[in-house]
């Protein structure tokens, strides 16, 4: 059961105000602000996180130590906690049996940069002695353990763009297999930096709309050029059902369903015929003992790249006629592609579909690619029940998550 959600995100640094602003379909995007993106970037837009105040969530000195990752993800956690009603570790339920499974595809890459230039600058003398420990993906998880006093199953995923999606798929398996009570599961990513922009620019994966920002994520549109990368932080709580109704906790929704796959096929693209998608969604929707039919709505992966295609026939191969009598959407075209913390946000924009009805828009289409032939909201925000939610990410490697959320109640 899922009893407490929190984000900051390029929309909030709240899950209210990060859900009004998806409804109401405002991009974040803009020109860069975290480094000076000169005209030798071929990509100088970004999906930023705005006035984020990391000492709501830690002291002074903890916010100059940890890097920019780990503070979104402190501050998702605190929320997700508040919302669920804990300060730490329940009365009655062991510290053993509430866990952590935090992800990141990344890590603390800024102090990676800023370390790195400090050892061909200064030397290596000059290199922090907290150099590894706030650059290491598995950092966040294991500062939201100290934080709360969580010592059941900690650990992060890894697995880049479905990083967070595996954090909660795995943290309701470990509740359902009996390994804990309790979990705080999500992800983290900050990553707008010189060396990630150039990378990512370098493969030609990114938008170059430069000059319209906030038009430049356009996923499923025939003119589509490149995801829009973001930053921020989206965790969850997830309980068993008789510890969440022993302590009269509010139920939010349930995880479902869990499907997971390997393409075996490209370091970076998709099988034309995104076989591995298939096989995740499929899975979920045996996992969750559901129909093609049961589905009402689909938050994609969706990252305005070539991909969208073999996404979109990915769900028709799955779901069938049913695919075109639902919404297919992407929020990623109003809070860019958050890279490993991309599932964890997706999957509360689930939460919320299913509990409210309401489905956000896929924004900035314009012309239709005929090989993406489903309703993506592209008119606006849809209110319609929401029974189960299917939550699609991808990542490179070839990694496919698929989360099914049921609404409660």
């Amino acid at each position: 059961m899922i009893t407490g959600v929190g984000v900051v995100s390029p929309l909030g640094n709240d899950v209210p105000t990060t859900w009004a602003n998806l409804l109401a379909g405002v991009s974040g995007a803009d020109t860069i602000r975290a480094f000076e993106a000169t005209q030798d970037f071929a990509t100088r837009i970004a999906c930023e996180v705005k006035d984020f105040d990391p000492l709501l969530y830690m002291d002074k000195r903890d916010s100059r130590r940890f890097d920019r990752v780990s503070q979104l993800a402190l501050g998702a956690a605190a929320q997700a906690m508040e919302s669920a009603g804990f300060d730490g570790v329940p009365g009655g339920m062991e510290p053993h049996r509430f866990g952590v499974v935090f992800g990141s595809g990344i890590g603390g890459i800024a102090t990676f940069e800023e370390q790195h230039r400090k050892l061909i600058e200064q030397g290596p003398n000059r290199v922090s002695p907290f150099f590894v420990p706030m650059f290491i993906p598995d950092i966040s998880a294991g500062l939201i353990s100290m934080r709360w006093g969580l010592q059941g199953p900690n650990y992060a995923t890894v697995s880049a763009c479905a990083s967070s999606a595996h954090a909660i798929g795995d943290a309701a398996r470990h509740i359902r297999h009996g390994d804990a009570d309790a979990m705080l599961a999500g992800g983290a990513e900050a990553t707008i930096t010189p060396m990630t922009i150039a990378g990512f620019a370098s493969m030609k994966a990114m938008s170059t709309r430069n000059d319209d920002p906030q038009h430049a994520s356009r996923p499923f549109d025939l003119h589509r050029d490149g995801f829009v990368i973001g930053e921020g932080s989206g965790a969850i709580v997830l309980e068993a059902l008789e510890i969440a109704e022993a302590r009269g906790a509010e139920i939010l929704a349930e995880v479902v369903g869990y499907g997971l796959s390997g393409d075996a096929y490209h370091i970076t693209a998709p099988p034309p015929d995104g076989y591995g998608a298939q096989n995740a969604m499929r899975m979920a929707l045996r996992y969750a003992g559901a129909e093609p039919a049961d589905v009402d709505y689909v938050n994609a992966h969706g990252t305005s790249t070539m991909a969208d295609a073999i996404e979109t026939l990915a769900i028709k191969q799955v779901l069938g006629a049913r695919a075109y009598e639902i919404v297919v959407g992407s929020t990623k075209s109003m809070t860019g592609h958050l890279l490993g913390a991309a599932g964890a946000l997706e999957a509360i924009v689930s939460i919320f579909a299913c509990r409210e009805g309401k489905i956000p828009p896929t924004i900035n289409f314009e012309e239709p690619d005929p090989a993406c032939d489903l309703d993506y909201a592209h008119g606006g925000m849809v209110e319609r029940p929401v029974r189960l939610a299917l939550s699609n990410s991808f990542g490179f490697g070839g990694h496919n998550v698929c989360l099914a959320i049921r609404r409660w109640g």
